[in-house]
């Protein structure tokens, strides 16, 4: 029972390549759930967004494209394709939820699974951004620590002034 647990909470890898897939095309709010002791159906959730229908339509065939190409995967289903609102790709052991901004704000998923697990998948992509965010928030810090120090200086300046 313990082996189906640990299995149940590791994301197989070509769920990690959906994630990619989909952090290529900027798609937003990356969230992977474990919803394996709740549905019998599926595993796990992708739940992305895109800001546009164009965007949620590139999202869900980059993942597409992704999963054939890498793994010689093929969803079994695909829905809201034609619309691309809310495109959900059904990969048996995991769907894939590409949604359009607002529609993943009103159908709000997250909040109906909330008693799901959420998997930690990292990819290149957000390592990158991490590492990009960091190194602007170092430049900041510095910049404002010696416009510190120069008005410390010019405070000390005028403080000695007769």
């Amino acid at each position: 029972m313990t082996q189906l647990k640990q299995k149940a909470t590791e994301a197989p890898e070509h769920l990690e390549a959906a994630v990619a897939a989909a952090a290529d095309k900027k798609a937003e709010r990356i969230v992977v759930l474990d919803v394996s002791q709740t549905l019998a159906i599926t595993d796990h959730f992708l739940i992305c967004n895109g800001n546009s229908e164009r965007q949620v339509h590139t999202i869900a065939d980059n993942v597409e494209r992704r999963l054939r190409e890498e793994w010689d995967v093929k969803p079994l289903r695909r829905e809201g394709h034609r619309d691309s609102r809310w495109v959900i790709l059904d990969y048996v052991d995991f769907l894939v939820h590409v949604f359009h901004r607002e529609e993943r704000d009103y159908y709000d998923l997250e909040r109906l699974w909330a008693d799901a697990p959420v998997l930690e998948l990292h990819h290149r992509e957000d390592d990158q951004r991490s590492s990009r965010r960091s190194r602007k928030d170092d430049q900041r810090s510095s910049r404002r620590s010696r416009k510190d120090e120069g008005l410390n200086d010019e405070s000390a300046a005028a403080a000695e002034a007769p």
